[in-house]
């Protein structure tokens, strides 16, 4: 029998759901990130602790029965979205491969759904073909594999439910417009097929964003049918997430959301479904949206919050982490545009300070050399 207990390298927080293996046996801590691995073969002199998003360890096993602390390292993520303008033209994708290659950048995120409704691949998922919504830019088989080369982490982000293709071609499952119900268990089906493709293809990490209620300027009907109580919204989201790890951990791959800046600094769930405890329990990791440019002037006493890029990134993320749930890692999308590299070095500055990784958003995949250390 080894027993023992997997904490965070970075903060000394227990990480729930790692898998311990040893000789043919594998088990997976609990919440507290306690495990307890029986009839371990006399043999075995190692054991091995993985979980998606984090750096493997192997530890040797004691030969006294003491009680065992594994250290993990998260996998800090320096990363860049690939636009399907990028990913479908060989020499601009070829030139963000020498952008990752000469800074610190480790990880590239591919679209495979994003907002138009369109799947940007030849998939194999029938719904997607039904519906109208595949329109192939790129072979993410080819890409992946160019990244690999270079030792690139990859993760796919797929816009979940704001589809106005699905909307149309399933009505029955849609709220109004271009919203379709997160609630309805059925709805779940397409977007994890959807999500376990990517898996087989080759991606890393699957990052699910638009996974939320909608609010906002909508309909009377649609807002009659979004669930009246955060409890509610909270749960289908959590749900839907949870439903998701489950299916692409048992595929090796990573799980993580897109949310909301604002949700990090808020009592409520901003009619979103989205709370930092919610959502950070069921993924590896979460990847709130802090841009600057979206806060209210008159935040944190700033008139122009957007001229604040550090301290507004800053504030979001010291609310939000106190905030997240053991063994879930902390990875915002910073803003990538209309800003120059000054203001975009200042946001990657705080996230750096607090061990946390980054995605920088610019939506036609323009990133200039001087916003990225190389070191």
């Amino acid at each position: 029998m080894v027993r023992g207990r997997v904490v965070s390298a970075l903060d000394g927080r227990p990480v729930p759901g790692a898998a311990i293996t040893a000789a043919d046996t594998t088990v997976r801590t609990d919440r507290r990130g306690r495990f307890e691995l029986p009839d371990v073969p006399a043999a075995a002199t190692e054991l091995t602790v993985t979980r998606p998003a984090w750096q493997p360890a192997t530890v040797s096993i004691p030969t006294s029965e003491t009680m065992l602390t594994v250290e993990l390292e998260p996998f800090v993520v320096k990363g860049l979205r690939v636009s399907s303008y990028v990913a479908s033209d060989p020499q601009q994708f070829e030139e963000l491969l020498q952008l990752a290659a000469d800074t610190v950048v480790n990880t590239l995120v591919f679209d495979t759904k994003d907002e138009t409704s369109q799947v940007l691949y030849e998939t194999e998922v029938e719904l997607a073909h039904e519906i109208g919504a595949v329109n192939p830019m790129y072979d993410p088989v080819e890409l992946l594999g160019r990244a690999r080369e270079l030792g690139l982490y990859t993760i796919t982000r797929i816009v979940t439910f704001e589809d106005s293709s699905w909307a149309r071609g399933v009505p029955e499952g849609a709220l109004n417009g271009r919203w379709v119900d997160a609630a309805r268990r059925a709805n779940w089906e397409y977007p994890l097929a959807l999500a376990e493709e990517a898996c087989e293809i080759g991606f890393d990490e699957v990052q699910f964003d638009y996974i939320r209620v909608p609010a906002g300027q909508l309909s009377s009907q649609t807002i009659a049918r979004v669930p009246a109580e955060e409890a509610e919204r909270v749960a289908a989201i959590a749900g839907f997430l949870a439903e998701a790890r489950d299916r692409l951990h048992a595929r090796g791959c990573g799980v993580s959301a897109a949310i909301f800046g604002i949700v990090m600094s808020s009592e409520t769930d901003e009619r979103l479904g989205q709370t930092p405890e919610s959502v950070s329990e069921v993924v590896d990791a979460i990847s709130p949206m802090v841009y600057p440019s979206h806060y209210s002037p008159g935040w944190l006493g700033f008139a122009d919050p957007n001229s604040f890029p550090g301290p507004v990134v800053a504030h979001s993320l010291d609310t939000g982490a106190e905030r997240m749930a053991p063994g879930s890692l902390l990875r915002p999308w910073l803003q990538g545009f209309y800003y120059n590299g000054a203001q975009v070095k200042a946001q990657i500055a705080e996230a750096d300070s607090r061990g946390a990784g980054w995605i920088i958003w610019n939506a036609s995949g323009s990133y200039g050399r001087s916003w990225l250390p190389s070191e």
